[in-house]
């Protein structure tokens, strides 16, 4: 059982879903989501390539029956977080039961008390998501995201992971006056083989920057297809370089 720790008080803000790419309503406002801008501005060719080897049909069932398993693998943990309780009884959500307990059992044995699970960060007027876990990892505030893969993972496979912990760290940083130093991501297979990548301090603000640079380039397609676009994440980018942004 994780201790809740009273240090940050979290808004709750709705996902939008039901047009395009993933969005989140922030005080009126639609910021795109930090996977929408990071899928919009990713490398298509490994995807395409893997495609076209294992089949159109063949991708696609693979595609959906990951992201069951990984849903559910999310709603076991978040609950056992927040000590609501979940069952789900199919073969797929036992096994991703099995899962989610690999990741309590190695994964979150150092984490001393969490802020908050599910919270939805946000930069204002730039970018918004949601995040597994918001907590206090060996005495350090940290971002956790759980993942789970159909195989173990090599770092420079999962580069948008670093990214999307580092994204939700400024936006943390920037909404609640925090420090986050250090981003944890725990992976687990169906074969229960659990996997952590962790980085911090200095790390973790090289993934800021790569972040950044991303969020330039998404800003930079949607300009180009929306003319009068007043958002300019040039500067923005500018002013991390100079040290002029909390890394």
């Amino acid at each position: 059982m994780l201790k809740k720790l009273d240090k940050y008080k979290y808004n709750d803000f709705r996902r939008i879903d039901d047009r395009g790419p993933r969005t989140y309503d922030i005080h009126g406002v639609r910021l795109p989501s930090v996977t929408s801008i990071l899928s919009r501005t990713k490398d298509q060719a490994f995807l395409r390539n893997w495609k076209a080897k294992v089949g159109k049909e063949e991708a696609e069932r693979i595609k959906n029956e990951s992201a069951k398993r990984g849903t559910s693998m999310h709603k076991y943990l978040e609950n056992y977080v927040l000590q609501t309780g979940y069952e789900d009884l199919t073969p797929m959500g036992q096994l991703a039961k099995n899962m989610a307990q690999k990741v309590i059992d190695d994964g979150l044995a150092p984490v001393d008390g969490y802020y908050g699970s599910e919270v939805t960060l946000y930069y204002p007027g730039l970018y918004a998501g949601s995040t597994d876990l918001v907590c206090s990892h060996n005495g350090l505030d940290t971002i956790v995201d759980f993942k789970q893969s159909n195989r173990p993972k090599r770092l420079e496979w999962i580069s948008e992971y670093y990214m999307q912990i580092a994204a939700y760290a400024m936006a943390h940083d920037q909404i609640y006056g925090s420090t986050i130093r250090q981003g944890v991501i725990m992976i687990c297979t169906p074969d229960l083989y659990y996997q952590e990548f962790k980085f911090a301090d200095s790390e973790l603000r090289k993934w800021k920057h790569a972040f950044l640079k991303r969020l330039d380039m998404y800003y930079d397609l949607v300009k180009d297809e929306k003319e009068g676009s007043d958002i300019n994440t040039t500067e923005l980018l500018k002013e991390f370089e100079k040290g002029g942004i909390k890394a």
